[in-house]
């Protein structure tokens, strides 16, 4: 992602952190909406223009590049300690999903059973296990990149495998926006690498998609859950069936 890219994103999360639509923004400086709105997806902005904006939305022209020059590079994982830290306090867990999903914090102490010291906590936690970056007025800067991922076989997958999937999968998956496909095939390590590269991409648009919906109201939004795996693999079972080899 290019420099100018990053600003961008940084004053949309800023914008969206004081609940800015591209409408009032527009109107503070005297454009149509739609002119701003290409402004920001072209990325076509002058050192004055910015300024301006900046003005608008509350956070001084340093604080955002200052933003802009710390976004990037962030890891894709976190370390073994960091995640043995997670797993070890399921609302700390709880916490971490959250803001991976860019809650803010009114929205996780008013949905869940949390009061508002105890979330402050949480998040210093995560904060110090650097997978935020704590600022004033109990919001955050996430310090993981758009990619971030569980480690794979880590303590975060685990606790899933063991306290997760069954509670997954006792959907029907016959909701708006969901599915459920099981499907089977005999490929090459060159055909599985292929898909592998693709459920990746897909994983990349999820986030995407994520990112994008952001502007959006909460009660627009929803949280949705994407569990795709590939391995070589045999139900045990059948397995158990085959014919042993003369």
């Amino acid at each position: 992602m290019s420099s100018p890219e990053i600003v961008m994103q940084v004053l949309r999360a800023e914008m969206r952190g004081v609940g800015m639509t591209y409408k009032v923004l527009a109107q503070r400086l005297s454009m149509s909406e739609s002119s701003m709105k290409r402004v920001f997806a072209q990325g076509d902005m002058s050192l004055s223009r910015l300024a301006q904006v900046c003005k608008a939305v509350g956070i001084s022209m340093e604080d955002l590049l200052r933003q802009a020059a710390d976004a990037t590079p962030h890891a894709d994982t976190l370390t073994l300690a960091q995640e043995r830290s997670l797993v070890s306090d399921p609302r700390l867990l709880l916490v971490s999903i959250c803001c991976l999903g860019q809650w803010t914090f009114e929205q996780i102490v008013d949905t869940y059973t949390l009061t508002a010291p105890e979330c402050i906590q949480y998040l210093v936690k995560l904060d110090r296990l650097g997978l935020i970056e704590l600022k004033p007025l109990n919001r955050y800067r996430m310090r993981v990149s758009r990619a971030f991922r569980w480690r794979a076989d880590g303590p975060v997958q685990q606790f899933f495998r063991d306290h997760v999937v069954d509670d997954y999968f006792k959907g029907n998956f016959d909701g708006e926006g969901e599915t459920l496909l099981l499907v089977h095939g005999r490929l090459s390590q060159g055909s599985a690498q292929e898909l592998v590269q693709k459920i990746r991409q897909l994983a990349g648009e999820l986030a995407h998609k994520h990112q994008d919906d952001q502007r959006l109201k909460p009660v627009e939004r929803d949280g949705y859950t994407l569990l795709v795996g590939l391995r070589s693999w045999e139900f045990s079972p059948f397995t158990a069936m085959r014919r042993v080899a003369a």
